[in-house]
């Protein structure tokens, strides 16, 4: 697996197939990442679902959240969330994405990653209410952990990449058909980490 290490102060856009991967390190200024982990985790009403592994259940390694613009229920890895009111905190983040591109995003959920124990396993954000070809912005608050990366048919293709509190990571094009991704765990001591994924619920 090869890792990336992006410069700390510039846009970076690893050159891979079947997809497009932008990487903004500083995003957020350290100041406003730290207002919004407080604020977020202090009044971000955090849940704890059940997930079913080979007929056992468990609980999701994480706390999540899901908030958008409409009152649609939003399902994935067989769970179905039903959305709070996007919050004036959250939209402001939607505004501030369309000033970088042309993104147009009305949901968002919130991953809760506890300590090094918490996870998000190898997935694809491909559910049908998400589009053929589906942007997922996603803001990384608090510890530093490793997005992994890699593509469902070429085997040499794996990645991974620390995301760093006040950045973002922007997937577009046909990365959620070609490739998967995770949050692994660590056996590390880590503190907490909030993230935010921003999506357009269809």
């Amino acid at each position: 697996m090869q890792i990336l290490f992006p410069d700390k102060n510039d846009i970076f856009e690893p050159e891979i197939p079947n997809g497009k991967l932008t990487y903004y390190p500083n995003f957020l200024s350290t100041e406003k990442a730290d207002e919004l982990f407080k604020s977020l985790r202090k009044n971000t009403p955090w849940q704890k679902d059940k997930i079913t592994v080979f007929g056992k259940i468990y609980d999701q390694p994480r706390l999540t959240s899901l908030y958008a613009h409409q009152d649609k229920p939003y399902s994935y890895s067989n769970l179905t969330m039903y959305p709070h009111k996007m919050t004036p905190e959250l939209n402001a983040l939607i505004q501030q994405l369309k000033s970088i591109g042309e993104y147009s995003f009305n949901a968002v959920l919130l991953n809760l990653y506890r300590d090094g124990k918490d996870s998000n396993g190898w997935h694809a954000d491909n559910e049908k209410e998400l589009g053929k070809n589906p942007k997922i912005a996603s803001i990384s608050l608090g510890e530093e952990r490793f997005f992994h990366l890699k593509h469902k048919t070429e085997k040499e293709q794996r990645y991974k990449l620390k995301l760093a509190h006040g950045s973002l990571l922007i997937m577009e094009g046909e990365m959620q058909h070609f490739w998967l991704h995770q949050i692994a765990k660590t056996k590390q001591l880590t503190k907490e980490r909030i993230n935010l994924t921003f999506r357009l619920l269809v």
